[in-house]
Parts: structure tokens; sequence; C-alpha cells
């Protein structure tokens, strides 16, 4: 059926002058605000830039920066879960050749790293819920397919309430066993939206493949995504790096405190992870790394010797001046609100993806990624005057390490769910148990009042 929009033209015309001069006003407001007469946090962020603070967690933490006399001190970025630095975490998996994805949501549910008799039930019990309940594919996935993975995620997640025998329950064990089995589904839940949405929409052959015990989850994602079940031991630890990587940031990225706001109210487990996924569905959010490589294919093609800076640098002034590509403005991939000289998971990211861009053929698309987050600080001070501090975020990286796994881009953002489930989940934990309140910010009215108006005078 196609779809259909009200057609009240005059009502229309008039709705859309509202909002031109609600735009306006709020404008003007927002300047007003920025001069300090009226004292609202714009989308919670104080006048400097930093979040609104609103809580506690010992979940993740997030620094970028130091505060000395009031002023911002720019420094390398650190990223801890629970305590340990990440980058400490992923070189130690990496140098004891094992995947630590698994390890890591153990570490954020429970706040302490497993031992092997711990990790080893972990992951049993994972796989044990990684298959979706009797005829849920069929009903649920194959009889409505849909073009984007991650409304089909959204949906399947609300679905499973009716899976669950005590969904509302709200105990801790009830809690964290609905956690771990949605951390377990998510992985199905993908591979197989996605293999619907290739059949229905593309004309691609339809395969589902069945999860393997003994594999990590970045093992059976990769299996489960090619119709050859195919992967190589290095692609395997690379999208391992890369959930570890996204697992967790905070409690204020968008996402999780949708997730916070939500769990706030003391609803169901279900609805709260639902919301989380379509905040991160958000282009703004989950979909940055979408952006980034859309407008990086845009400076492949413009640019015709990517090693001559002269060349990137040139390309990158008409995009700041928003000359070319989606005219926004914005070298995208670069820049981020808390990180500075560094974003600790782009740091971990280029390390470890060199060696397959290498086998892939992509090293010279690498190189490129990594001469424009070197030359857009210079080029962003020439063009804008400011001489603003800024590092290539983890959006700059991942859309290419994807590409080297050979993921498709429209599952880029459904990964990034995959991995961050697991920081939803932990902070959901957090905050029915720690909490206490309800969440309710405030917004400040600015319109004026009106008398009230007899339908046959109006």
């Amino acid at each position: 059926m196609e779809h259909q929009h009200i057609n009240l033209e005059e009502d229309m015309e008039f709705i859309r002058q509202l909002y031109t001069d609600v735009g306006r006003s709020n404008k003007d407001t927002l300047s007003k605000m920025m001069r300090g007469d009226l004292d609202v946090k714009r989308g919670l962020r104080n006048a400097d830039g930093t979040g609104v603070m609103v809580g506690y967690t010992q979940v993740g933490s997030v620094i970028g920066y130091s505060i000395l006399d009031g002023e911002r001190i720019p420094m390398e970025g650190q990223l801890s879960y629970s305590g340990y630095n990440v980058t400490d975490l992923i070189e130690g998996y990496q140098q004891e050749g094992r995947f630590g994805f698994e390890e890591v949501a153990y570490l954020l549910l429970l706040r302490k790293l497993p031992n092997a008799a711990e990790l080893e039930r972990f992951k049993n019990f994972l796989y044990d819920h990684m298959p979706l309940p009797n005829n849920f594919t069929e009903d649920m996935i194959l009889k409505h397919p849909t073009r984007d993975v991650m409304n089909q995620l959204g949906r399947a997640v609300l679905a499973l309430y009716s899976a669950d025998p005590d969904p509302d329950c709200t105990s801790l064990e009830n809690m964290v066993s609905q956690c771990v089995q949605l951390i377990a589904r998510f992985p199905t839940i993908i591979a197989h939206s996605y293999a619907v949405k290739r059949h229905y929409f593309d004309e691609k052959s339809l395969y589902l493949h069945r999860p393997v015990r003994g594999l990590s989850i970045a093992e059976n994602f990769l299996r489960a995504i090619r119709s050859n079940k195919q992967y190589t031991p290095e692609e395997a630890r690379l999208l391992d790096l890369c959930l570890v990587a996204h697992a967790e940031h905070g409690g204020g990225n968008n996402s999780t405190f949708t997730c916070r706001v939500l769990s706030s109210t003391g609803t169901d487990t279900y609805s709260a992870i639902s919301a989380a996924v379509g905040s991160l569905k958000g282009p703004k959010h989950g979909g940055a790394n979408s952006q980034v490589m859309r407008q990086f294919n845009e400076i492949k093609e413009a640019v015709h010797d990517w090693k001559d800076d002269g060349e990137v640098a040139d390309y990158l002034r008409l995009i700041l001046k928003k000359e070319v590509g989606d005219h926004s403005g914005l070298v995208y991939g670069m820049g981020h609100a808390v990180y500075t000289l560094s974003d600790p998971r782009a740091v971990m990211l280029k390390k470890y993806a060199r060696s397959l861009a290498e086998k892939t053929g992509l090293l010279p698309e690498l190189e490129l990624m990594e001469s424009i987050e070197r030359l857009t600080p210079g080029v962003f001070e020439e063009v804008t005057g400011n001489p603003k501090i800024m590092c290539a975020n983890v959006d700059m990286y991942s859309g290419l390490v994807y590409k080297m796994l050979h993921i498709p881009q429209e599952l880029f953002t459904p990964v990034f769910a995959l991995a961050r489930i697991t920081g939803w989940c932990a902070h959901r934990l957090e905050e029915v148990f720690t909490g206490g309140r309800i969440m309710r910010p405030a917004y400040k009215a600015i319109f004026q009042h009106h008398n009230y108006i007899p339908l046959e005078s109006r």
C-alpha cells in the first residue's frame, strides 16, 4: 500500500510557518541562554559543551581532558570498563590469543573479571540462548520483512517479551537472566533479519545458519552472515576487538541514557533495550560510521593522488566551507564530545587493522583516512579561525574495518548494537537498583498565553 500523508493544505501551511517561527524563536532564546539570561541546558549540555551531570555509575568511564583553574586541558583519551582500562583489556586478549567480548560482557554485568571456570560457564549460558524461541524467526522476521535491520531488531526485542514467562519481574536474578539472554540473541536476530532483508528486498538466496557451540560471538556472527560460513581467525579477532571497543561508553551517550531513562520508570527490560536500539539507529549516534564512509567515498573519488597532502587538504577545505558533499560543513569522524587528543578506540582499531588492510588491498584507503585525520585540524583552523583541538573518533575507522571484514554497510549500526547491548544491560541493572528516582527533566515554555476563543468566533 502506498504511504499516505494527511493533506490539509491550509493547516499544513500554518504548521509550516509555525515551526519556522518557533525555530527562529528558539535561536533567539538559545542566544539568551548562552549569555546566561536563561538557565537552560540545551541538549543536556553545559555552556562549555560538557554534559550535564545527572548521576553516578560504576559501569564505565570516559575521560578526554582534565580541568585546571576552570580550563579544559587536553589529554590522551581513556576508556575504562568497571575500573579496567580498555586498552589494557584489548592488549591482554590479543597477547593471550583469546577472544575478549564475552569476558567484557561478564565484567560489565558482574563488575569483575571471571576466572577460567566462571568464563566457561558464562559462554555456555550464552550459547544455550543464542537460538531464538520456537517459530520466532518464522513469525516475527520472515513474515514481516523490513529494509532496515535496526527497526527489525527493535521490534524483535519487544516481541521477546511475549516469550518470557515473567517479563515484568525486576528481581536481580530475573533481570540478569533477561540481559544475558538478550546479549546472546542479538547476533542471531541481526543475522536472520539481514538474511530476510536480502531475500525479500535484494532478491538474494535465503540462508539461516545455526550457531556452533565453542565458537565466540564474533566467529558465530561472521559465520551466520556469510553464505559459505567461512571466515579467517584474523577476521574474527578483529571483529571481536570492534565489539570490545563498542561495548560501553559511559551512561551519558544517547542510547545508554535512553535505556536508563526508561529503566528509571520501572518498565520491563525489553521496552528499555528496544528504546535504546531506536536511539542508536539515529545518524547522529550509531549511524555515524555510515556517514563517515559515504563522505570518505566522495573524497576517494574527488582526490586523484591520495598521497598528496595538498590535494587532500584542498578537498577538506571545500567540505568545511560547505561547498561539496552534503553541505553540512562537517568532516565526519573528526572530533568528539569528550575526547581531545585521542580516542582510545580509534587508536586500537588502527593498530590492529593494518595487517588485514594489507591483506585485503585496503592499506591505501587506511592511509588516506589517516591523512584526513592528520590534516583536518589545521584546515579547520584555517577555514574557521578556531584552533580547536580535535582527534579522530571511533567512527572514523570502524566503517573501514567493517569493509575489510566484508560486513555490508546496512549492518554497520546493527553490529554496533550487538556490542553496546552489554553496556545498556549493565546500566539498566545499575539504574533499577541504585537510581531510585524517575528521570524528569524540564523544558522552559517560551510561548505567549492566549485567551480562549469560542469556536464560532474563530
